[in-house]
């Protein structure tokens, strides 16, 4: 589902929706015990999606991106056993 958003998003959004893919992404290569391309795949959605600002089409983007940075901490200490991401949307809290 997200692929298909970002094959048919506007250029100036491709990067939100394809940032949101690396993020599902890198926890299915967690999970296969995949440490480099879980970094990988961690890092290239830090990327995508830094130029989106805190918040955007209603995802908290200030708490996904301090997510991505725990999981490659947890990733760099040598583990795969990232916690559960939660992507906040409007009107939810903690």
């Amino acid at each position: 589902m997200l692929e298909d958003a970002w094959r048919r998003a506007e250029p100036d959004e491709r990067d939100f929706f394809q940032g949101l893919v690396h993020v599902a992404v890198a926890w299915y290569q967690a999970g296969r015990g995949k440490p480099v391309a879980t970094t990988s795949q961690l890092q290239k959605a830090a990327r995508r999606l830094s130029g989106y600002g805190g918040e955007y089409r209603g995802v908290d983007l200030l708490s996904l991106n301090a997510q991505i940075g725990e999981a490659l901490r947890v990733v760099e200490r040598g583990r795969l056993d990232l916690p559960r991401p939660l992507a906040r949307t409007d009107g939810e809290s903690g």
